[in-house]
């Protein structure tokens, strides 16, 4: 069954699908035709997201079960709805214990039938970076012992750690020296600060806990897929969410691979496997359809949407006005650099070294070029080309014509910071990307896939999980999948974007909030109004930090001034209190370690981060933030009207445009989340489903209508066309219009956009003589949006698309 509207749950063990089985009718009643859930798979005890796979082969007991799976499925398909799963191919989880595979190959080493499994070096042990402090130390102090569990001797380390022992050591374990009985395992303990140098084995970013899996091999895709397609098969799934797809080797090989398993499963029902991959896509990267899917998960549609509603007028003053505060660039480009040399630095080492020593054998199987290279050069070309990737990654010799202009991009970037005489190294790192270059063959695909499983990580950790957090000019342009380079979307290359996926991706799903986001859809709409006003707010920007200047000493104003931002895009409606400071201290948290400035994970400067949380608490509940929290209020009622318009335009595209509309968890009401675990916490539905059928909150009868517009219209919007139509006058620059034609319907929707300049005092938006034509009518945006920032109609007069 084809997607109408899905909608995403986080299942955990206090959500199971049980939960969810409970919340069909509602679900139904809404207009959603598809639950999409997080990984359903066994995971390790307690995830609270479902990432951390421990067992692909069965469904997690935690969230009920097989049983409680295929209740839920049934419920489902009992009222005409399906399922969606996303399914984790790159990664397992392996601390804890749970692991049977990974247990298998720490107690027989490159012996186990699950050692090909994992991408490991297996030139040396391998390398478990578990300890708190230096083996030495950590022997010293006791931290590891051997202990049984029942017949079988076990290492425990910090009582948490539960490490098996060789076969051949069984009988010996209790009575060998510690240090002697570790010497002999197939894995090495050591102290977890020097993973980011010394492991080898691929990991998940920089999460020690999550090991990358080769799903490139036959017999790992089998042993991983068999029962997402035995799901299929029984018609309990009606379709998959990629995790992470550009951590595989190859990617588009994988989709093409899992695309025609699905394809050669006959279904009574008809059904045509639904399938999305995850994927940032960069600025001006679009995904071709060689890839076999339905395109993304929505991150792309997210940031085209959040562009759409910033004012291209904000980026020069915000951007003067971030750079006198932090004292760094206006300009994200510097900051983007500084943080991929630091990541690849500080955090990949390892991982580096590895991908320089695949191309050193590469250089070494080819005379010519080893007496011409040496590995310094290499190491330097292969560093500056990680600094300047476009992209996450290229995608080999099997890849779209797409990979070209990429490595073009490379070889000019990569030139400004080359030594000279040495970009022939560069050029040479090129060729073997493109599938082409001198060496064996499988020297050459070892060393390609060493540098694009290194991208792929090095863009995302360097510029969601740092740049992101250190670069301040306007956060609701920092997000996941976003170009924070970039204020604002140009209506013309909106229109062109839309149109292309009504003709290649019209299935892609569409989204503008995940359980990945860093500030949730509505945070993003309210301050977006600020790219609409930026002297307005410099002038309040000078008084908060007047007002607050007694409370900020020794805070970075950099940091000050995100933490502002976070306030106003994120204040409650009912004002601030103690659980709303709790979640901003938690963002601070995160934030700050980070941005890896003044703090971090491995090194936490807690005085520093002590000092944030005091400023945040006086500011949100202090006695002297009391200024500040009637100036903040203040400006909220002044930007609130514009605020709404952007949170209601926002959803109403979602639900036209071309594509599947995702709502996640929740986001029914307004979305004033933090990153997670915010945006994760627990749902009040009893309210949204009452809301629901009063019909009386704004934003939640909006997806109600539209939802029930898309029921009643499935080929319009599954297969409807795009075309723009033209506007004249005054606010011709702020205002979306299309219409969509297919089947015998035809949807014309209109939106205001980025308004607050056309607003009076009350809210009341001017639109002088701004016109759009209808047909052969000429409408007058005061007519059509006199009472809201929307208007849409849906005619089914005989009309084919």
């Amino acid at each position: 069954m084809t997607p109408r509207a899905t909608y995403r749950f986080q299942f955990h063990k206090d959500f199971p699908f049980a939960s969810a089985e409970a919340l069909l009718p509602y679900l139904d009643r809404l207009g959603i035709s598809h639950i999409y859930a997080s990984p359903i798979t066994v995971a390790a005890a307690g995830s609270p997201h479902g990432y951390d796979v421990i067992d692909p082969t069965r469904i997690n007991p935690e969230l009920g079960g097989e049983d409680g799976f295929r209740s839920l499925a049934a419920a489902a398909r009992a009222r005409g709805m399906g399922v969606i799963i996303d399914i984790v191919p790159n990664h397992m989880g392996v601390a804890g214990g749970g692991n049977r595979w990974w247990n298998d190959v720490l107690m027989h080493g490159q012996a186990s039938a699950y050692a090909p499994f994992f991408d490991i070096d297996w030139s040396s042990p391998l390398i478990l970076p578990v300890l708190g402090d230096p083996l030495s130390k950590a022997l010293a102090d006791g931290q590891i012992s051997v202990k049984r569990n029942g017949a079988r001797a076990e290492i425990i380390v910090h009582g948490a750690h539960r490490l098996p022992i060789r076969e051949e050591d069984q009988d010996v374990a209790d009575t060998l020296h510690l240090p002697e009985l570790l010497e002999r395992q197939h894995y090495r303990l050591a102290y977890w600060r020097v993973s980011n140098d010394t492991l080898n084995w691929r990991r998940f970013f920089t999460i020690n806990d999550l090991a990358g899996l080769r799903v490139e091999d036959e017999a790992v895709f089998e042993a991983t897929h068999a029962l997402y397609v035995r799901l299929y098969a029984e018609g309990l799934i009606d379709g998959v969410r990629i995790d992470h797809v550009d951590g595989l080797t190859d990617p588009i090989g994988y989709c093409r691979r899992l695309h025609a398993r699905f394809d050669a499963i006959i279904r009574e029902d008809g059904n045509r496997a639904y399938i999305v991959i995850e994927k940032i896509l960069a600025a001006n990267e679009s995904l071709d359809p060689e890839w076999a899917v339905d395109g993304t998960s929505g991150y792309d549609f997210m940031e085209d949407v959040a562009a759409l509603l910033h004012a291209p007028e904000g980026a020069q003053p915000l951007g003067a006005l971030w750079a006198e505060l932090s004292e760094r660039s206006a300009e994200f480009a510097p900051e983007a650099l500084q943080a991929r040399q630091d990541i690849l630095s500080w955090q990949f080492a390892g991982q580096f070294d590895q991908c320089v020593a695949a191309f050193g054998r590469l250089l070494a199987s080819t005379p010519e070029l080893e007496a011409a290279i040496t590995m310094a050069m290499l190491r330097r070309a292969i560093a500056r080309m990680q600094w300047v990737f476009p992209v996450y990654r290229t995608y080999g010799p099997d890849a779209p014509p797409g990979d070209a202009a990429i490595r073009d991009q490379v070889a000019q970037g990569a030139a400004r910071f080359t030594p000279p005489g040495e970009a022939f190294v560069v050029d040479h790192i090129l060729e073997w990307l493109a599938g082409d270059g001198p060496g064996t063959p499988a020297l050459r695909t070892e060393a390609v896939r060493r540098f694009q499983q290194l991208s792929a990580p090095i863009a995302a950790k360097a510029i969601e999980d740092t740049a992101f957090y250190r670069y301040g000019r306007l956060l609701s342009r920092n997000d996941v999948g976003f170009d924070a380079a970039r204020m604002s979307l140009p209506l013309q290359v909106f229109h062109q974007r839309m149109r292309e996926r009504a003709q290649i991706f019209p299935r892609a799903m569409l989204t503008t909030a995940t359980h990945d986001h860093k500030r949730g859809e509505d945070v993003r709409a309210r301050l977006a109004v600020v790219s609409t006003m930026p002297e307005r707010w410099r002038a309040t920007v000078e008084l908060w930090r007047h007002q607050s200047r007694s409370l900020s000493d020794g805070v970075d104003p950099a940091d000050w001034y995100m933490l502002v931002q976070t306030l106003l895009g994120a204040w409650p409606e009912q004002g601030g209190d103690a659980a709303f400071l709790a979640r901003v201290a938690s963002w601070q948290e995160k934030a700050l370690r980070e941005a890896k400035l003044r703090s971090s994970w491995e090194y936490p400067d807690h005085a520093y981060e002590q000092r944030c949380n005091g400023l945040a608490e006086q500011l949100i509940l202090g006695a002297d933030g009391r200024a500040f929290r009637a100036t903040l209020t203040s400006l909220l009622a002044e930007i609130a009207p514009a605020a709404l318009a952007n949170s209601l335009v926002q959803l109403a595209l979602r639900l036209t445009l071309p594509g599947i509309p995702d709502c996640y968890q929740g986001t029914e009401f307004f979305d004033l989340s933090l990153v997670d675990p915010d945006n994760r916490r627990p749902v009040d539905y009893a309210a949204r489903a009452a809301a629901l059928e009063r019909g009386d909150h704004p934003k939640l009868s909006l997806l109600a209508d539209l939802l029930g517009l898309r029921r009643r219209h499935p080929t319009l919007f599954a297969q409807g066309d795009y075309e723009p139509l033209d506007v004249t006058g005054h606010g011709r620059d702020r205002v979306l219009a299309f219409r969509r034609t297919g089947g015998k319907a035809r949807l014309t929707c209109i939106v205001g956009l980025r308004l607050l300049p056309l607003m009076n005092a009350e809210g009341r938006v001017d639109w002088r003589d701004t016109t759009v034509r209808i047909d052969d009518r000429s409408c007058r945006l005061a007519d059509l949006l006199a009472n809201a920032p929307l208007w849409y109609e849906v005619a089914t007069t005989g009309f084919q698309g």
